[in-house]
């Protein structure tokens, strides 16, 4: 894992927090005050991901970005699962320790599933939803369909299936530190002018080893096997959740998770929600589009609760 003070020559300046309460040393950014945005990474990357989000809203927000297990500053434990229902209680353990309520989730890549599996079980402490590039599964029918349809399609997903047929999955994933910068280009990254030596260290720094890359082989792995579990809500959460604000913001030159797929899923789970696109965004809409992203989401905010304030 990242060392726990580790800035990247003062990119992510914020005090490192941690918690035990997952079984494992999961490491969090809390800043702020107010309200909880609790942003959720999905792969390969971690906290990092959101620094600009938290430079923005922490002046009015208290802005949590947790490290999933085998990601950033976070422990990766060499006997633990790393598919999705295990990232679930992860979080659902993480939450109720720091008891959190009054959450915004904003979700990217597998932090969608994830925060979805948590709002599943806890509904009465997310009061909205904002996806960016993150599926909102939720036990549609039509999810299955979706997957296998993106997944024909998206050459990450290819890559992990025929990788996986050949044997190579575990060991060419183990070597992701060194290759970072080709795996986030694949999945869809766009805006070339943030790629400095500094951005590429912090986003390989956390997967030197083949051991210390669990956490990316294990999500990939369940996709290829099948394994990941997607929470069923209850009818009452279902009902629930169904009426809280939602946003979903799509960068429409995702490589990875393609918005036909997974907005309707949104649309479904969420019918008073509002969808956004962004034509030139790739999937690290948050590396591609910061400044848009912070304009939409500070307008939901402002529209959905009593006061909002962004730092410029």
């Amino acid at each position: 894992m990242i060392a726990p003070h580790e800035t990247f020559g003062g990119t992510y300046p914020f005090r490192p927090h941690f918690s035990s309460a997952p079984g494992f040393t999961m490491h969090y950014v809390d800043e702020g005050a107010g309200p909880v945005l609790l942003c959720l990474h999905g792969e390969p990357t971690w906290g990092y991901l959101f620094r600009d989000l938290v430079h923005r809203f922490s002046a009015g927000h208290r802005v949590v970005v947790p490290d999933h297990m085998g990601f950033g500053k976070s422990e990766t434990p060499a006997d633990r699962s790393y598919l999705v229902q295990d990232h679930i209680d992860n979080l659902e353990a993480f939450v109720l320790d720091l008891d959190l309520h009054d959450i915004t989730l904003v979700l990217h890549d597998f932090g969608g599933p994830v925060g979805m599996g948590l709002a599943a079980r806890r509904p009465e402490r997310v009061a909205r939803v904002v996806s960016v590039n993150g599926p909102t599964p939720f036990g549609q029918p039509g999810l299955g369909a979706a997957l296998a349809g993106n997944a024909d399609e998206a050459p990450w997903f290819r890559w992990i299936a025929r990788a996986h047929r050949d044997g190579r999955l575990e060991s060419v994933l183990g070597e992701l530190g060194y290759h970072i910068l080709s795996t986030l280009k694949l999945n869809g990254f766009e805006n070339n002018q943030v790629i400095s030596d500094t951005w590429i260290e912090a986003y390989g720094a956390a997967f030197p080893t083949p051991a210390e890359a669990l956490g990316a082989i294990g999500w990939a792995k369940g996709l290829a096997t099948g394994a990941h579990v997607f929470e069923e809500p209850s009818g009452a959460a279902r009902a629930a959740l169904a009426g809280v604000p939602a946003l979903a913001v799509w960068g429409s030159a995702d490589r990875t998770l393609n918005g036909g797929y997974f907005l309707p899923l949104f649309r479904e789970a969420f019918p008073g929600g509002t969808v956004a696109e962004l034509p030139g965004v790739g999937h690290y809409a948050f590396e591609d589009a910061p400044e848009a992203i912070a304009g939409l989401l500070a307008e939901f905010l402002d529209t959905t609760s009593s006061a909002v304030t962004v730092a410029s």
